[in-house]
């Protein structure tokens, strides 16, 4: 009997333990389980999370932009040559009318190569009328050398033809004769040979004239290059408007280049604004954008797109339609709807954070009991700031979890506690 009663203990014991190492195991299992299933399963607060439901409605296709006014043309003012400021005859802010000096600059190496500029065409001008003068001394000598030649020429035509007169009388020997021919032979030589040299000092002298004329012509046209750059030295304004972002003063040193300021219009204006690189490809110029302001719904066209993409954003210039506000000012920011199409029906779920982690191709739809969501792969179309477009993947009537998934990207079904 009591050789018994011990074996009923000790196999009493052994079912305690096993049973304790299955209530251990149950418990680890419960425990590890979440994290041994490969992040496929997470659960979460449903207070955490929203939820909205797909509905078919009418998509309003636009998007909304933060726009800043600024005067729709403005021209840059720039020191075309640099140099100490002697005068400033303007103040920002000021109205200004095209043409209307603003700014003088002093340039003491400026002046100097201009003088030095006019000492060479002046130093060119005198050898050009030294030139043409012994040219012509020149010419004047040689046409009276043909003078002399011709004036010879005759003279012993005439005694030749004395002498063959004379000569039937034998009043005059074979040797004068002779003589007169040989001289008369000599001049009508040397008239050809001075003919000669007379073209040719023709041709040297147009050619040198010519040569010294576009030298005098280059050195005025850099003359004139110098005077202007002098001028330059008295900045105007190149059209009529305000001036801004003119803060000069009197003895500052400006280089050459160096911005000075800038001429706004004062009447007419623009508006521009950045845009998300989502919808680089759906942005054209001509596209309608509205805005209100003092109650009153004013419109834009769209007029440029910048397509450099700076931090995800690309800039677009509205211009106004029609009347432009008369309180719109520089600086200015508007609310834009800049509409991308037309407005039409479609199935629509409501925009939220999910986009942004998941681009689009996925979204965590909930099941019927909505105690659990798993992933859908979804394809979406337009949006705006209110909704998405379906295009696949879900029916109306689904719900859906909207909020952001950064938490639980990497599983594949979200258990959603109460």
């Amino acid at each position: 009997m009591g050789m018994d009663r011990k074996i009923e203990r000790s196999q009493k014991k052994k079912w305690l333990a096993l049973a304790g190492v299955a209530a251990l195991i149950v418990a680890a299992v419960s425990f590890i389980a979440p994290r041994m299933t490969g992040g496929t399963a997470y659960t979460v607060d449903g207070k955490r999370i929203r939820i909205a439901t797909v509905t078919t409605g009418r998509f309003e296709d636009y998007i909304p932009l933060r726009a800043t006014v600024q005067p729709l043309r403005t021209v840059y003012l720039d020191a075309i040559e640099g140099g100490r400021v002697e005068r400033v005859m303007a103040e920002e802010g000021d109205v200004v009318e095209a043409g209307q000096p603003l700014v003088e600059l002093s340039n003491t190496q400026l002046q100097l190569d201009v003088i030095a500029r006019e000492a060479e065409v002046s130093e060119q001008l005198n050898n050009l009328r030294n030139t043409q003068l012994a040219i012509e001394q020149n010419r004047l000598q040689l046409k009276g050398e043909l003078v002399e030649i011709d004036y010879q020429i005759v003279r012993l035509e005439r005694l030749l033809k004395r002498y063959e007169g004379m000569q039937a009388k034998n009043h005059v020997s074979r040797d004068d004769i002779e003589s007169a021919e040989d001289e008369l032979h000599y001049w009508r030589q040397r008239r050809v040979v001075t003919r000669e040299s007379q073209e040719v000092d023709e041709r040297l002298r147009e050619a040198q004239i010519a040569q010294l004329e576009s030298s005098i012509d280059q050195l005025q046209a850099n003359l004139l290059i110098a005077r202007a750059n002098l001028d330059n030295l008295l900045v105007r304004a190149p059209r009529s408007g305000k001036l801004t972002a003119f803060d000069i003063e009197v003895g500052q040193s400006m280089g050459r280049g160096v911005r000075l300021g800038r001429i706004d219009d004062v009447d007419r204006f623009k508006a521009v604004g950045l845009v998300n690189e989502f919808y680089i490809n759906r942005v054209s110029q001509g596209q309608r954008a509205t805005f209100t302001l003092d109650g009153k719904e004013f419109e834009m066209v769209l007029d440029k797109i910048y397509p450099d993409v700076r931090s995800g954003q690309f800039e677009v210039d509205l211009e106004f339609v029609g009347t432009e506000p008369e309180t719109v000012r520089r600086g200015q920011t508007l609310q834009v709807r800049l509409e991308l199409g037309d407005d039409s029906e479609a199935l629509l779920v409501e925009n939220g954070p999910f986009f942004q982690d998941t681009g689009g191709a996925w979204i965590f739809a909930l099941d019927q009991d909505g105690d659990s969501a798993y992933r859908a792969r979804v394809q979406l179309g337009r949006r705006n700031p209110q909704s998405i477009e379906v295009i696949s993947g879900l029916e109306a009537g689904d719900r859906v979890v909207v909020s952001e998934y950064s938490g639980f990207l990497e599983v594949d079904r979200l258990l959603i506690a109460e």
